[in-house]
């Protein structure tokens, strides 16, 4: 007999028990994308390289590594199966990674698909014959979708959905086996008890007094109706403090209900919404169905609530998923184990984008040609939701309607209207610090750090006047944001000069905003940022755009140029940037100034479809980063947490927590703020990770952040 597994307490698995196991889990999983033969087959064949003595002997022995997964791809590739091509993808792939493609001409000690399935020396698992007839295992028919659209992009997206299905099938078949005392928890509840207990929160909320809380009842409302529509692609406009979040819930609810899908899923910009978003749901329905998944949050496995949460974030075994735009597009577009699990869990859900505007321009074809899938062939209801929706009827497939749900929002729009636009010309550092000074609580946004440190300096010493940007420490700035909530509550003096991280997911109200000019959709969020409780009257609420000295712009980005110019084209034919007419033609105007490529800057959809069968999934993974701004980390030690996590790493012990935990100490610069660092030997290496320690700890100052000498110009935003 041949074994798959062995356990720590010495137990042995036989190998057909776990395939067999295996491809049940992966039939399952896989009856959601319309392939239960497909699942069924890849978990029959995915281990069969286990049938070997050289496989008992890594595992009873602990001998040499064996290569178990090549022989199922060449099984289902031999024995001509409907869709044998897909299938060894995943069989291959199943722990090393969907592979690519490779050429026809690749040779054996190749790593890709092609150069596997010419593998000669694989161990000898003809044993398999004794257990299992290949012969048997049939596919009779292909998903539906593929029959009549057989195009490279549906077909890599098709192959990693089955992927998914295989991996966290043969991933809980083999927890199941090693460890039995595992406690897993799927984070769910009925539909009718979600349902019951968002009625019961949003009761009080209809029987509204004043015109805000009327008209955000009508949106509830809307939401509401519109929920019991059909399955597919929406979008929800609502102006800043329309109450969004909730109301987008309800039509999730509504719509899960009507047509019985499985999950909502929450798709955010910014770690810093994600946590006040997950904390709402949590809030109406509980922690047991609300899953918090992104790089930021760190689940304790010592505790019994947290350990459900954790495993988890695995594979999305949860009712409703709070996560951000890089796991979950990153995810789609990936090719390893741990990132595709989920994936199958997407299937059935409905899916809310939350500031829709903030998908990066040189990835939207990507991102927004993945939306089109999931709601076409994986039965998908897709929301976009914005105060300042994009432009992108144009972008998705022909034949994709965008709904509005919220079909009167242009004329509800002006009962949230908190603020009057000013349109300034240049202001220098000079004239600008003796505004702000002169200002008792005021925000100035500007969109690069240097500039930020130099105004703040141009500002008197005093516990009123506060900077902002991602040269301090997440903990540094979460402890100034308390102090400036704090201090705003109160009515003190309180000046903040800040990068764009302020203008989202910070609750903030000042009597008046300064944003140095950038794209529309920032400016407006600048503008929620004033005012935003709707105390003042608009006179008092005014927003300042303002142009900044040259020495901040003349090297910034090409496409921070383009925003500006397009912000610019927009004012002068609208005379103004609130109209749904004026945001329209800014996003429109800006997706046009891109070239050919520009909104899929690296061809993946052209790779997609030109490979046809031939996918190099490893490439496009490697492609396809959100973040594709390279920064390294540098650690601040500012107190005895920071130190004990340094020491910990320095001396090898390295896990997730620690990771997570060290991030609120860490500063990211470019490169060649890196190489000004190093020269000077103010960082030294962290051990083997890729993160550095600060050692001139003079360099950093926990009000103004990381000191860094400049050249002239970097990156705009944060």
């Amino acid at each position: 007999m041949h074994y798959a597994h062995k356990s720590e307490d010495g137990r042995l698995e036989p190998a057909i028990d776990h395939l067999q196991k295996t491809a049940e889990k992966a039939k399952k999983f896989a009856e959601k994308i319309d392939a239960e033969e497909f699942g069924y087959v890849c978990g029959m064949l995915h281990d069969i390289g286990k049938f070997s003595s050289e496989f008992d002997n890594r595992l009873l022995n602990d001998g040499a590594k064996v290569d178990h997964s090549t022989a199922g791809a060449q099984e289902v590739i031999k024995n001509k199966l409907l869709g044998s091509g897909q299938m060894s993808y995943c069989i291959a792939g199943h722990h090393s990674g969907l592979p690519d493609a490779g050429t026809r001409s690749d040779t054996a000690d190749i790593g890709t698909l092609h150069g596997r399935l010419k593998k000669q020396n694989l161990p000898d698992y003809s044993d398999f014959g004794e257990v299992m007839d290949i012969k048997k295992l049939k596919v009779t028919k292909i998903p539906h979708y593929l029959s009549h659209e057989q195009n490279g992009f549906s077909l890599s997206f098709f192959i990693r959905m089955l992927y998914s299905c295989l991996v966290d099938a043969d991933f809980l078949a083999t927890e199941e086996f090693m460890n039995p005392d595992k406690k897993r928890k799927s984070l769910s509840t009925s539909v009718e008890e979600l349902y019951k207990m968002y009625q019961s929160h949003i009761k009080p909320f209809f029987n509204p007094t004043g015109k805000l809380n009327q008209e955000r009842t009508k949106i509830l409302n809307e939401c509401l109706k519109k929920g019991q529509g059909p399955t597919g692609l929406y979008s929800l406009t609502v102006a800043t403090g329309g109450g969004k979040t909730l109301a987008s819930m309800g039509f999730a609810l509504e719509q899960m209900k009507k047509h019985h899908l499985d999950r909502i899923i929450y798709v955010i910009p910014y770690t810093s919404i994600i946590h006040q978003t997950a904390a709402i749901f949590r809030d109406i329905f509980g922690e047991g169905v609300v899953l918090e998944h992104h790089m930021k949050v760190d689940y304790d496995d010592k505790d019994e609530t947290d350990s459900y949460h954790k495993l988890a974030t695995e594979n999305w075994d949860a009712q409703i998923v709070v996560t951000t735009n890089v796991q979950f597009f990153e995810s789609l577009y990936g090719n390893r184990s741990s990132a595709c699990r989920k994936l199958h869990n997407i299937v059935n859900s409905v899916i809310i984008f939350d500031e829709a505007q903030m998908f990066p321009i040189e990835y939207l074809k990507p991102c927004v040609r993945t939306i089109a899938e999931l709601v076409k062939n994986y039965n998908c209801t897709a929301v976009l939701c914005s105060a300042t929706q994009p432009a992108l009827a144009d972008i998705f497939p022909a034949g994709m309607h965008i709904q509005e749900i919220n079909s009167h929002w242009e004329k509800g729009k002006d009962i949230f209207k908190r603020t009057k636009f000013v349109f300034d010309d240049l202001l220098n550092n000079d004239e600008l610090a003796k505004r702000l000074q002169s200002a008792k609580q005021v925000l100035c946004i500007v969109n690069t750090k240097r500039h930020a440190q130099d105004l703040y300096k141009l500002l008197p010493e005093g516990e009123e006047n506060f900077h902002l940007s991602t040269f301090m420490t997440p903990k540094d700035i979460q402890r100034i944001i308390d102090i400036i909530k704090e201090r705003l509550k109160a009515g003190l003096a309180c000046r903040v000069i800040s990068t764009s991280l302020i203008e989202a997911g910070v609750d903030l109200d000042f009597a008046a905003v300064y944003r140095a000019e950038t794209g529309i959709d920032s400016e407006l969020q600048a503008g929620g940022r004033c005012n935003r409780e709707g105390k003042r009257s608009l006179e008092e609420s005014i927003v300042h755009i303002f142009i900044p000295e040259e020495i901040y712009t003349k090297r910034a980005p090409v496409r921070a140029k383009q925003m500006i110019e397009t912000q610019r084209l927009t004012i002068h034919r609208y005379g103004e940037i609130e109209s749904g007419e004026a945001i329209q033609a800014y996003f429109k105007k800006l997706y046009d100034l891109q070239d050919k490529n520009g909104l899929d800057s690296k061809g993946i959809l052209d790779m997609l479809e030109k490979s046809k069968t031939d996918i190099q999934f490893a490439e496009i993974s490697e492609m396809f980063k959100l973040i594709d701004t390279m920064t390294r980390p540098i650690v601040v030690i500012e107190d005895n947490e920071a130190a004990n996590l340094v020491n910990k790493l320095r001396f090898g012990e390295k896990n997730r927590s620690i990771m997570r935990k060290i991030n609120q100490y860490c500063v990211g610069v470019y490169e060649y703020q890196y190489r000004q660092l190093s020269d000077a030997g103010a960082i030294e290496p962290l051990g083997s990770e890729a993160i550095f320690v600060l050692r001139d700890i003079e360099r950093y100052d926990s009000k103004l952040g990381l000191v860094v000498e400049q050249k002239l110009g970097e990156g705009v935003f944060l």
